[in-house]
């Protein structure tokens, strides 16, 4: 099931999901936000099992984690 919502974004926003859509890199605009809402969802639960994990182990036992961490980030993530 989907809900169709009406949101107001800035015109420089609507811009490049017009960009993305016409050079074929989204299929929609609607599938665009859909994309980044959800990899911002799982980009904080990831933070939320982190911060779990880090209160149950050492600084040591997160190493491999933090390295798996900075291998996935995205270029220009934040």
């Amino acid at each position: 099931m989907s809900t169709q919502i009406a949101v107001r974004l800035p015109d420089e926003i609507v811009e490049f999901l017009d960009d993305e859509v016409r050079e074929h890199r989204a299929a929609s605009r609607a599938s665009l936000v859909l994309r980044a809402l959800e990899r911002e969802r799982r980009r904080q639960i990831a933070a939320r099992d982190a911060e779990i994990l880090s209160a149950a182990t050492s600084e040591h036992d997160l190493s491999p984690l933090a390295h798996h961490t900075v291998k996935r980030q995205p270029t220009g993530s934040t």
